[in-house]
């Protein structure tokens, strides 16, 4: 495995597994769940933290919650009797964390593991992780460390010197004393629509810096009273029509954003929401996007814009370009006071934080593979990384599509291609280099038309200068179809010389 790097351990003694999953958050509990069920008994999930639940772990600010209604945010296999039509990120944690529990998921975790390195081995067929805690090899490896999860910092200047407490909306200082405080919020993404509501009684001032307004969408949020779930639990097809519904419901949001000609009833329903909340028409017209709805992520919220009339709210419709002692600087030369700076700046969306440490089969990082154009077949398999699976790849969500939705499917595709492996007596399957980029090619062609690259690559959807890396250009339903269907023909299939087969049995990992 060569030379011990920062951060790594050398006392622990090497492990072999059949399968490594890195990440538990809401991904890695599944594809143990999954992998379990489809009879891959040898796995071992790797994670960093001392605790599952990855962006739900992470992100404490308040009023964190989901953005999609509760019933479409869960396990198929495990429907909870959620509180509120859009859960909380405190309900949400605990339901991972009792999932993971009643399906002894948490005995396959190794807390406190990061992975510093992974490289495939075509001599053996297995990949060499190399961790904090020490090293082992693995035949697969499922990636699911999930797309919200590295911050973004703004490039600041006199950032470092603000003698307040600065800190990233996903890294929430809860030390930070916000009361009677003049705060600076940076940034009216989705976080900020979340917990401006939740901090504006607290502070003396808030100054909100907007560089792009966002399209803002009426959010229906009450409570599911605990008759309904007892009423669902003895009626399940009552539960899967009430799925159905929001999940219908979601995809007919989701026709326009395909299809922008279709986008104008949307669109006045969202500018109607905007006027109906903010009476004043200086702050109306700031609050004005001037782009397509859909261009940017879809926010719904009925508090955001009530938040922003209060009289110690002030919006600045412009970006942050320094910070001068306790003063931040707008680009239209405004000076503002403040005593504490939050950065809702967001995350690095489109890159895998571990893709730098990925080596497939010619010994190059994943980072460099990637350098021009992020792409994965499905979102799923990489040509070149053999037996490694990606949990929501690039281009593999919509704008309204719940992730659970997508990640189950992938999950019995990934299953799937595991189980003809295991049956075929190959070791290996790499998908071919010209069905990847077949794919590839028809994807981005389908994006053109779609209303998700009509912002000239300034949203998050664009995770390389003019490349969209996020977004799925068909109907969730196309995507479902697409993963039901594993094809062997699409892959490259092979053994290594000692003629090993994908089998259960091992000891552990980290």
């Amino acid at each position: 495995m060569g030379a011990p790097v920062d951060g790594e351990r050398t006392d622990s003694s090497h492990h072999e597994v059949g399968v490594v999953v890195i990440g538990a958050g809401l991904s890695g509990v599944a594809a143990v769940i999954a992998l379990r069920r489809a009879g891959f008994d040898d796995v071992v999930v790797l994670e960093k933290s001392g605790r599952l639940g990855g962006t739900w772990r992470d992100n404490t600010y308040p009023g964190c919650g989901c953005d999609v209604p509760s019933v479409l945010y869960e396990y198929s296999f495990a429907p909870h009797p959620w509180t509120r039509c859009y859960a909380g990120r405190p309900e949400i944690l605990r339901y991972l964390e009792t999932t993971a529990a009643t399906h002894s998921v948490d005995k396959a975790i190794r807390y406190d593991t990061e992975v510093l390195a992974a490289r495939w081995e075509p001599g053996t067929h297995r990949w060499s992780l190399r961790t904090t805690t020490g090293t082992c090899t693995a035949r697969v490896v499922v990636v699911a460390t999930g797309p919200w999860h590295r911050p973004r910092y703004p490039d600041i200047p006199g950032l470092d010197g603000f003698p307040g407490a600065v800190f990233h909306s996903a890294r929430w200082d809860h030390d930070a004393d916000l009361t009677g405080r003049r705060i600076a919020v940076v940034g009216t993404g989705a976080s900020t629509v979340q917990f401006l509501p939740e901090i504006q009684p607290l502070a003396s001032r808030i100054d909100v810096f907007q560089s792009t307004p966002q399209w803002v969408l009426p959010r229906p949020d009450y409570p599911l009273p605990q008759g309904l779930h007892r009423f669902l639990g003895r009626h399940p097809a009552a539960r899967r029509a009430l799925r159905g519904l929001h999940h219908w419901t979601q995809e007919a949001i989701g026709v326009p954003l395909r299809h922008p000609r279709l986008l104008r009833p949307l669109e006045t329903a969202a500018r109607l929401h905007l006027r109906t909340s903010v009476r004043d028409r200086a702050l109306r017209r700031a609050l004005t996007p001037r782009y397509r709805l859909g261009g940017r992520r879809l926010i719904a919220s009925d508090a955001y814009y009530p938040a922003l009339t209060r009289p110690n709210v002030r919006l600045h419709p412009t970006r942050v370009t320094a910070v001068e002692g306790s003063h931040v600087i707008g680009a239209d030369g405004s000076r503002t006071p403040a005593d504490v700076i939050v950065l809702a700046t967001g995350y690095h969306i489109g890159e895998l934080a571990l893709a730098h440490g990925l080596y497939g089969t010619h010994g190059t990082p994943l980072a460099d593979a990637w350098a021009g154009s992020r792409r994965a077949y499905l979102g799923t398999s990489v040509s070149g990384y053999p037996n490694l699976f990606l949990l929501v790849g690039p281009n593999l969500l919509t704008g309204t599509t719940a992730v659970p939705t997508v990640l189950e499917a992938q999950l019995r595709y990934v299953t799937a291609a595991l189980t003809h492996l295991r049956a075929s007596g190959y070791t290996a399957l790499d998908v071919k280099p010209e069905v990847e980029a077949a794919h590839h090619q028809a994807l981005h062609r389908a994006l053109r038309t779609t209303v998700y690259n009509t912002t000239g690559g300034s949203s998050y959807y664009f995770g390389l200068p003019g490349v969209n890396t996020f977004c799925w250009p068909w109907s969730t339903r196309r995507l479902l179809r697409r993963l039901r269907a594993f094809m062997p023909e699409a892959y490259v299939w092979s053994r290594s010389p000692s003629e090993a087969r994908l089998s259960d049995g091992g000891s552990g990992c980290g």
